[in-house]
């Protein structure tokens, strides 16, 4: 689960990178962003934005290059998808605690 900070930190050196001309790789956004290259793959939304960068810089408009795309987003999506779930669990374990025994 990534926090805030290294999610900002990641995105802020994949756009450096880009701008620059420079290949995005999980080495050179690990070393800019101060973050292990173990936490950028372990990590599914920091890991699925690296991939969004790689593939947006590589992929030209071609069916090849949207079919990228496509998986690249169905990564983000899935770990959009893991959060929501882990939350859902989270409030319904927390709803149970604070719920009164019944009578």
């Amino acid at each position: 689960m990534s926090n805030p900070e290294a999610l900002t930190r990641a995105e802020d050196a994949c756009a450096q990178l880009a701008a620059a001309g420079q290949p995005v790789t999980f080495t050179a956004v690990a070393a800019r962003a101060g973050l292990s290259r173990g936490t950028l793959y372990r990590d599914l939304s920091l890991r699925a934005l690296i991939e969004e960068y790689r593939h947006r810089a590589a992929s030209a408009r071609t069916l090849t290059g949207l079919a990228d795309d496509i998986a690249a987003l169905r990564t983000a999506i899935d770990a959009v998808a893991s959060r929501v779930r882990r939350h859902e669990e989270q409030i319904r374990q927390l709803s149970r605690k604070q719920a009164p025994a019944p009578d």
